[in-house]
C-alpha cells in the first residue's frame, strides 16, 4: 500500500477550511484537478469517503469530520517536530522547567508564559510553584532549570544567582481588626499581642527560620490565597503582596499598617533569578530570565 503523505493531509485540511475544491485550490495555488486528485488517492488509501459531493459544494462526510481532528494532529505534530528540530539545530533547548515563588505577580506570570509560547512555540515549558526556599531547591535538586524566588542567605554554592526586580509588600490587617485602629507606627510589644499570619514552607534550605516574624501566636500556611482569606477575615495581620491586596485596600476591606521592626507600611521584597552554575542557561532559558527581569522592573515604575 502506498504510504499516506502530508501533502494530501493539507490538502483534505485545506478543503475543509475553504469550502470547496476550488477554493482550496486558489489557497494552495494549485489547480482545482491536482486538489481533486489529491483527495481521491487519500480517500483510496483511507478506504473511506472524505467528502458528500451531490451538493453544489462538498461537504464533509461523517467519515471526513470524524478524521479531521487526526490530520489536524498529524500536522500540528508535524510542524511541531520540524520547528524543534529547528531550534535544536540553534541550540535551543527541547524542554524548559520554570519555578516560581508564589509572591511572583499572577499577571506578570500569564503575561510571561503567553510570551514565551508565541516566541518558543516548540519548547515545552514545565512551571511550578512554590514558596520561599522551596524553589532555590527545586533549582539546586537538577528539577528546575530556573528559578525565580527568594534570596536566601545559605543558598546552594551550586546555584549562580541574579537580582531581578522586586514584589512590593506591605502589612495589612482587615478593617475590624484592632490593629487597624491604630494610626502611624505600630510598637512590636503592641503587635505580639495578635495572632501573625506566616507564610511558611518545608523546604529543608529555610525550615526552621522565620522571616519578619514578630509575634508570639502564629498560624502559618503555605498557600498565599489562604493566608488572604484570613487576613481578609479578621484573624490576624501580616504582610502581603500589594498586587493581591491592592483591590482590598482601595475597597477598605484591608488598611496598611506600620509595624515598627518593619520600618514602613510599604516595602520591597527582592526577588533572584537562579540556576546551576554547572548547567547555564540556554536561549529559551536566558530569555525567560531577561523578559522576567523587563516585566518586574515595568511593573515597579508604574507603581
Amino acid at each position: 500500500m502506498d504510504p499516506i503523505t502530508l501533502d494530501q493531509l493539507r490538502v483534505f485540511l485545506s478543503v475543509a477550511q475553504e469550502g470547496s475544491f476550488s477554493a482550496a485550490a486558489r489557497h494552495l495555488h494549485r489547480t482545482q484537478s491536482a486538489v481533486s486528485y489529491a483527495i481521491a488517492n487519500l480517500e483510496r488509501l483511507l478506504e473511506v469517503s472524505l467528502f458528500e459531493r451531490s451538493g453544489r459544494r462538498p461537504a464533509l462526510s461523517e467519515a471526513g469530520r470524524a478524521l479531521l481532528s487526526d490530520a489536524h494532529g498529524v500536522i500540528h505534530g508535524t510542524d511541531r517536530l520540524l520547528a524543534r528540530a529547528r531550534g535544536l539545530a540553534l541550540g535551543v533547548e527541547a524542554e524548559v522547567a520554570l519555578a516560581v515563588d508564589s509572591m511572583f505577580p499572577h499577571a506578570l506570570l500569564t503575561t510571561l508564559l503567553g510570551e514565551f509560547r508565541e516566541t518558543y512555540p516548540a519548547v515545552d515549558l514545565r512551571l511550578h510553584v512554590d514558596v520561599l526556599g522551596g524553589v532555590a531547591e527545586l533549582v539546586a535538586q537538577g528539577v528546575c532549570d530556573l528559578g525565580i524566588g527568594s534570596p536566601l542567605a545559605d543558598a546552594p554554592m551550586t546555584l549562580e544567582r541574579h537580582a531581578v526586580g522586586p514584589v512590593t509588600l506591605c502589612g495589612v490587617v482587615a478593617n475590624s481588626h484592632p490593629l487597624a485602629q491604630i494610626a502611624g507606627t505600630i510598637p512590636e510589644e503592641v503587635l505580639e499581642a495578635h495572632i501573625q499570619i506566616v507564610l511558611t514552607d518545608r523546604s529543608a534550605l529555610t525550615q526552621g527560620r522565620d522571616h519578619g516574624v514578630l509575634a508570639q501566636r502564629t498560624w502559618r500556611v503555605r498557600d498565599l490565597a489562604v493566608k488572604h482569606s484570613l487576613l481578609r477575615a479578621g484573624l490576624g495581620w501580616g504582610g502581603m503582596p500589594y498586587h493581591l491586596v491592592a483591590a482590598d485596600l482601595d475597597s477598605g476591606h484591608l488598611v496598611r499598617i506600620r509595624p515598627a521592626p518593619w520600618g514602613d507600611a510599604v516595602y520591597d521584597y527582592a526577588l533572584e533569578a537562579m540556576w546551576r552554575r554547572a548547567d547555564p542557561p540556554g536561549p529559551a532559558t536566558r530569555w525567560l530570565c531577561d523578559r522576567i527581569d523587563a516585566l518586574t522592573h515595568s511593573q515597579q515604575s508604574a507603581m
